[in-house]
């Protein structure tokens, strides 16, 4: 598989969310985060779409998302237990496996994702992450998970036009978690 050219196509997927205004509907609004949704083209569910203004520099904020063995994100995301750099592609792309804990008191059973990621700055000074599923020979399906499957995803740290010590996040993505899910969840 040519996972750069896999890694190209969900950041031009991911960065069209970021210029097509049309069709979200809002679900959650706070005065720190508002998230609207609208049906995914990709698979049979939603894309999702978060944002909101962080108090620090994108650089910063880029650091509590950028996929890494043993990053900041597994210490602040509660749903993942660890994120681990299968493979570097290149210096801009990785391949990444990322698990979670079964939730529910282990109703739902935890979830492996694999996926192609492209962690980039941009010329504007926009820190990316962008991702979609993959399959990838280090990794195959392990039994005590549930293979769920990210499809073209991924954050935007902007910086905030004015105010450097602020960024802009913005974070689109749409999740099969695979699996039977009990239907009121």
């Amino acid at each position: 598989m040519d996972y750069q050219e896999a890694s190209d196509r969900a950041a031009e997927q991911a960065r069209s969310y970021r210029k097509d205004p049309s069709g979200w509907r809002s679900c959650k609004r706070t005065n720190e985060i508002s998230i609207s949704w609208r049906p995914s083209t990709e698979f049979h569910g939603n894309l999702y779409k978060a944002e909101g203004i962080m108090p620090a520099k994108p650089a910063d904020v880029f650091k509590c998302i950028k996929p890494e063995t043993g990053g900041l994100r597994e210490k602040w995301d509660q749903n993942v237990k660890e994120v681990v750099v299968v493979e570097a592609i290149n210096e801009n792309v990785c391949i990444t496996r990322t698990t979670t804990r079964s939730a529910l008191m282990k109703v739902i059973s935890p979830r492996e994702f694999i996926d192609v990621v492209l962690v980039k700055q941009d010329e504007d000074g926009t820190f990316v992450s962008l991702a979609t599923n993959v399959e990838h020979p280090l990794c195959p399906p392990q039994p005590d998970h549930v293979r769920g499957r990210n499809y073209p995803c991924g954050c935007f740290c902007i910086p905030a036009p004015g105010e450097p010590c602020k960024t802009q996040l913005l974070s689109f993505f749409q999740t099969d978690l695979s699996g039977n899910l009990p239907q009121t969840l």
